[in-house]
């Protein structure tokens, strides 16, 4: 059984991930590569819980850009969430592993509303668990859902899967001089002005001291490189 640095995460997946090369919704491979990655992890005995994020679907701030209510525009991303919790479900249940879908948001039958002694006892049992639903409020993003799914299930770290390798002093894509940070501490990233997530997100690691771990989800091997705490693999705010 591999050793990690961190035992329990929670993985912030954008609904990005699983639309794979297609303009939208689902490819089949890419969210069988999602379940491929986890379940790496998952035979070495780590927790993983997932929120999943909806931009493959919708993106309320497209909708308030074209003059809907914002309020109204986040709640169809909360809906949309639940469309990639159960896709997920589907995937990881088709490959054997265990699941338990929950939403911040009352959605029954099709998704139970989160119960936190519910998913503590099914991380302990090898489960994967995917939360749906954002916060379950308006004007919140995903990050702060991560945030407080993490904290309430005392995970070890939030895991932010991107498409790039780690946090960087400028954009790489701009500066061929831009350097990727190892490791940073909450302060230097404020120091800085760096984003690594929105700011409701950040301060509420910095307040708990839980560690914020970013790096590009697509690359192979990348999630057990980052929960073995390998440095050369994403960057780790903490």
């Amino acid at each position: 059984m591999a050793k990690f640095r961190f035992n329990r995460v929670l993985l912030k997946l954008s609904g990005e991930a699983l639309k794979g090369a297609q303009s939208h919704g689902y490819d089949a491979d890419a969210v069988r590569a999602v379940v491929a990655t986890v379940k790496d992890v998952l035979d070495d005995g780590a927790e993983v819980a997932i929120v999943v994020g909806a931009g493959n679907i919708w993106r309320g701030a497209f909708g308030s850009a074209s003059g809907m209510d914002p309020a109204n525009a986040d709640y169809m991303g909360m809906l949309a969430t639940a469309m990639n919790a159960l896709a997920l479900k589907e995937f990881f249940q088709s490959a054997g592993i265990p699941v338990l879908v929950q939403s911040a948001i009352g959605m029954e039958p099709l998704v139970p509303r989160f119960d936190r002694d519910r998913t503590l006892k099914a991380l302990e049992a090898g489960q994967v668990v995917v939360f749906a639903g954002g916060s379950g409020c308006p004007f919140f993003t995903t990050d702060t859902a991560s945030v407080l799914r993490a904290l309430e299930t005392n995970c070890d770290a939030v895991l932010k899967a991107t498409k790039v390798d780690g946090v960087y002093s400028a954009d790489p894509k701009l500066d061929p001089a831009a350097e990727r940070f190892e490791e940073l501490s909450f302060d230097e990233a404020l120091d800085r002005r760096l984003k690594v997530m929105d700011a409701a997100a950040f301060s509420l690691c910095r307040d708990h001291n839980l560690p914020i771990v970013v790096f590009n989800f697509s690359e192979p091997g990348a999630l057990r490189r980052v929960m073995e705490g390998d440095p050369d693999t994403g960057t780790v705010v903490c």
